[in-house]
């Protein structure tokens, strides 16, 4: 199909005698929100870090805009557009919320990232990092440290730094965690406006928010895809309810 933008085939993944991902095939489309859901310790996390480039598949291939990039880098796959939050945050903490941004704009511009303090000099990467700032509610956050940010507004900033490349997909490892009800309402609706921006691969346990956004899931257990469908379809399914939903439900 040619309105796939991100897709996996075969993905395999072994950690001694532990199958952490077994013949993982799924895609992305344009415009939608896929999201990947399942029990704790089923591989959601290793598999994205295999689309993303920090694992290495032993099987199975990643394609990205068209092209094969399961040998390409976290960097490499970055400046395609391959744009990535983290589950546990990967800020910089000691330094500013505009200086965070700005580290993920000199990476889209490709510059080495050791060359922080004269980025700040470069009026076009700072307007990018300061444009990506007021997207997601930050502009007034600009000079704080990201120290000083409550575990919501890190989010945000986290979201904020992938825009700043450009992004042609995005995947987000559980974007919703310790926000609490406002704060994942917010990140909900954000979400949800920007899927047409670029579409997103999705990791997350808020089920209230999965159900709310994504327009496909895929159910992983045990390294697995045992599920894929619309929100209806997955609801539905007996297995997906036995298997991981029976409590959600």
């Amino acid at each position: 199909m040619n309105n796939i933008v991100l897709s996996t085939k075969g993905l395999t993944k072994h950690f001694g005698a532990l199958s952490a991902s077994k013949n993982i095939t799924l895609d992305l489309r344009v415009g939608e929100i896929h999201a990947i859901i399942g029990p704790n310790g089923a591989g959601k996390s290793t598999f994205i870090s295999q689309v993303c480039g920090s694992i290495k598949p032993d099987n199975g291939t990643v394609h990205f805009l068209g092209r094969d990039v399961t040998q390409e880098t976290v960097r490499d796959r970055a400046q395609a557009g391959l744009a990535r939050s983290f589950q546990i945050s990967a800020l910089a903490m000691e330094d500013s919320v505009l200086q965070n941004a700005l580290l993920g704009a000199l990476g889209a511009s490709r510059n080495p990232w050791r060359f922080l303090s004269p980025a700040l000099g470069n009026k076009m990467l700072v307007e990018q990092a300061k444009h990506a700032l007021d997207r997601v509610g930050l502009s007034d956050h600009a000079n704080k440290r990201a120290s000083e940010l409550s575990h919501g507004q890190r989010r945000q900033l986290e979201v904020g730094i992938a825009l700043t490349l450009s992004p042609k997909a995005f995947v987000m490892d559980e974007p919703m965690a310790g926000l609490g009800f406002e704060g994942s309402m917010k990140m909900t609706s954000f979400l949800n406006r920007l899927r047409q921006e670029a579409p997103i691969l999705l990791v997350e346990h808020d089920m209230e928010a999965v159900f709310a956004l994504a327009d496909r899931i895929s159910v992983l257990v045990y390294g697995e895809v045992i599920a894929t469908g619309t929100v209806e379809e997955i609801r539905a399914d007996p297995y997906v309810r036995d298997a991981y939903l029976g409590e959600e439900l």
